[in-house]
C-alpha cells in the first residue's frame, strides 16, 4: 500500500475534489472524524467547511493548514469499506491526526479503489501537528497496515502508485464515462508544458482534445472538447465540452496545471531521466521500430507527427516513469525532429500522420 501525502491552503479544493467523486457517483464518504453529521448522513461541501472551520483559529499562522492522503491498496487486495475505514482510522492515529477532524473518501473511479484523506494540520489551539520525518513514519505505518491486514507490500513504489489505465473503447458504450476517467486522471498526473503535449498524451489512450475559441455576449472565451478516437486517431461518436466531464479539465485547469508543471519540471530536472534514457536508445537502434520497441520496454512511449509527403515535423516523448511529456526539442537538438528525419527512422510506407508504439494498456497514474 502507497500513501502519497500532500499540504495546501484551499480547504474548499479538497473538499470540491472529492464531493465530486460523490456527486458523479465514483466515490463514497467512508468515515468522520470529530465532524458533525447531518440527518440524512450525507457531507455536503458547505457543512463540512462549517466544521472544519470549527477547529481552525481565528489567528491562523500555518500557511499551508490543509493536510490531503491517498491510501492506494495494491490492485490485488481486495477490502471492504469496513476495512478501508478501518485502515483510515488507524493510518491518521498513528501517524498523529487521531483527535482531529477529518473525512475519509473511497474513490471507486479507476479499476483499482482507493481512498482520500481530507484534514487540518493544526489543533484547535493553532499548534501544528508534528510533521518531523511524516514521509518516513508515514512509510513505517503503511508497512504495518500490510503485515496486519495481509495487504501485497509495494514493492515498487511507482508500480504501486499507478494502476493500469486503458484506452478509450468507443465500441463499449458509455464513452463519456470512459472520457472523463481517462482525461481527469492523466492531467492530474502527468506533466507537461504545452496543449500540443497534452494532446500527444491524450492521443495515446485514444482521446482527442480541441481547443474552442469565441466570443460570448462580446467577451472572448477559451474552452476544450474532448473526443473518443480509435486507434487510427480518427474520432468517433460525438464530442464533449470539457464542462460536462468535470472543471479539472477544463481550459483553465489545464492551463494552470501547464505552468505548475513547467515549474516542477525545471525544479526537479526531470527531462534528465527521459534524454539519458532516449539518448541511450537513440545511438543503438537501428530502425524506427527498434526505438519504439526499445523505448517502451524502458517506459517511455515515443510519437512521431508526420505530414503526407512523410516528413518527420515533431516528435514527443512520454515518460511513464516520471509521468512526464516531453517534445523532442525539450530535450536538445539531439532529439529534434529535425534528427529524426535520418533515414534511420523513416518508413517505406506509413497511413495517417503520426505513429506511436503504444500498447493500449499502460501504468497511468
Amino acid at each position: 500500500m502507497v500513501a502519497k501525502i500532500s499540504v495546501g491552503s484551499s480547504l474548499f479544493g479538497a473538499l470540491s475534489y472529492n464531493q465530486n467523486k460523490v456527486d458523479e457517483e465514483q466515490g463514497k464518504v467512508l468515515l468522520s472524524n470529530r465532524m458533525f453529521e447531518s440527518e440524512d448522513g450525507n457531507f455536503s461541501i458547505r457543512r463540512c467547511m462549517e466544521c472544519f472551520d470549527m477547529h481552525l483559529p481565528a489567528d491562523l499562522k500555518t500557511e499551508k493548514p490543509i493536510i490531503h492522503i491517498s491510501l492506494n491498496p495494491h490492485p490485488d487486495d481486495v477490502l471492504s469499506d469496513s476495512q478501508l475505514a478501518d485502515i483510515a482510522k488507524e493510518y491518521m492515529d498513528k501517524l498523529g491526526y487521531g483527535n482531529q477532524p477529518y473525512m475519509v473518501y473511497k474513490h471507486e473511479d479507476i479499476a483499482r479503489h482507493h481512498i482520500h484523506i481530507v484534514s487540518i494540520r493544526v489543533d484547535e489551539t493553532g499548534k501544528k501537528i508534528n510533521d518531523k520525518f511524516e514521509h518516513v513514519r508515514s512509510k513505517q505505518i503503511t508497512r504495518e497496515l500490510e503485515q496486519k491486514y495481509g495487504l501485497h507490500p509495494a514493492e515498487k513504489k511507482q508500480a504501486a502508485e499507478r494502476p493500469e489505465l486503458k484506452k478509450v473503447d468507443y465500441r463499449a458504450g458509455d464513452v463519456k464515462h470512459q472520457l472523463s476517467n481517462t482525461v481527469k486522471a492523466l492531467a492530474s498526473s502527468y506533466r507537461f508544458q504545452s496543449f500540443t503535449e497534452y494532446k500527444a498524451l491524450l492521443s495515446i489512450y485514444n482521446v482527442q482534445a480541441e481547443e474552442v475559441k469565441g466570443e460570448v455576449n462580446g467577451k472572448p472565451y477559451n474552452g476544450i472538447v474532448y473526443s473518443a478516437t480509435n486507434d487510427k486517431g480518427e474520432k468517433q461518436g460525438n464530442p464533449f465540452k470539457s464542462s460536462s466531464l468535470g472543471k479539472s479539465v477544463g481550459y483553465e485547469a489545464i492551463q494552470r496545471h501547464i505552468k505548475k508543471s513547467t515549474k516542477d519540471i525545471q525544479d526537479k530536472n526531470l527531462k534528465e531521466r527521459t534524454r539519458r534514457t532516449v539518448g541511450a536508445v537513440m545511438k543503438s537502434a537501428r530502425s524506427r521500430e527498434q526505438l519504439i520497441t526499445e523505448l517502451k520496454a524502458k517506459g517511455i512511449d515515443v510519437l512521431f507527427r508526420q505530414n503526407d509527403t512523410g516528413r518527420i515535423y515533431g516528435v514527443t516523448f512520454i515518460d511513464h516513469e516520471n509521468r512526464t511529456v516531453l517534445n523532442g526539442s525539450r530535450l536538445g537538438k539531439d532529439f529534434s525532429a529535425n534528427v529524426c528525419q535520418r533515414p534511420v527512422f523513416r518508413l517505406p510506407y506509413f497511413v495517417g500522420k503520426q505513429q506511436t508504439g503504444n500498447a493500449g494498456t499502460h501504468a497511468g497514474i
